[in-house]
């Protein structure tokens, strides 16, 4: 195979990928793989060609999305000095991207494939990592909340944000991370809530 055959065939699997995501982000796994090749600008049969089935899309899809997180979190945390920033502006960036939306389409179906796909463990383990880090440390340096866990801060990445017709997202989610943000917050007059 040319060169510029190889170019094209990791093109043409980048793009399915691609809009593998944004579809299983807004309809689901479900969705036709017709429509999934529409939107990616190539056949139906090219995309068979790269992936002979829904599963294997499926994995293909949670592995962008799993890399593409470790790397939001990787970039925050090199760019940042300290860590509330860092998890501030980590947390800004999953609700920005709409990764809530994401995480409810493949993670249900993914549940399994977590535990069994050495690629998918291994992507999964490094992004529980660097929460995990930023957490520790935002608390070490006293701006998190000491009652607020790895686990919080991990459900909080697919927080799903609803916005009116009208509104613009990015309006709606700089408010509602504002809230959130301020309610992690450490500040010496609240007292910290006791999970229930």
């Amino acid at each position: 195979m040319s060169e510029r055959l190889r170019a094209d065939a990791r093109n043409n699997r980048d793009q399915i990928v691609a809009a593998a995501q944004i579809v299983f982000r807004e309809q689901g796994v479900e969705v036709s793989m017709k429509e999934i090749a529409d939107r990616a600008g190539v056949g139906v049969g090219t995309l068979y060609r790269r992936f002979p089935d829904r599963g294997a899309l499926i994995s293909a899809a949670a592995h962008a999305y799993l890399s593409g997180l470790a790397d939001l979190a990787a970039i925050a945390r090199r760019e940042e000095s300290r860590a509330w920033p860092t998890l501030c502006r980590f947390l800004r960036e999953c609700a920005g991207l709409r990764l809530g939306a994401m995480a409810a389409a493949l993670e249900p179906t993914l549940h399994a494939d977590m535990r069994s796909d050495p690629a998918l463990t291994e992507i999964r383990g490094r992004v529980a990592e660097h929460v995990e880090a930023m957490t520790a440390q935002a608390q070490a340096e006293g701006d998190l909340r000491t009652d607020i866990g790895a686990m919080e801060i991990a459900r909080l990445m697919t927080l799903q944000i609803f916005v009116f017709p009208d509104e613009p997202y990015e309006d709606a989610v700089a408010r509602m991370m504002d809230i959130i943000l301020d309610g992690l917050r450490a500040h010496p007059d609240r007292a910290a809530v006791t999970p229930q």
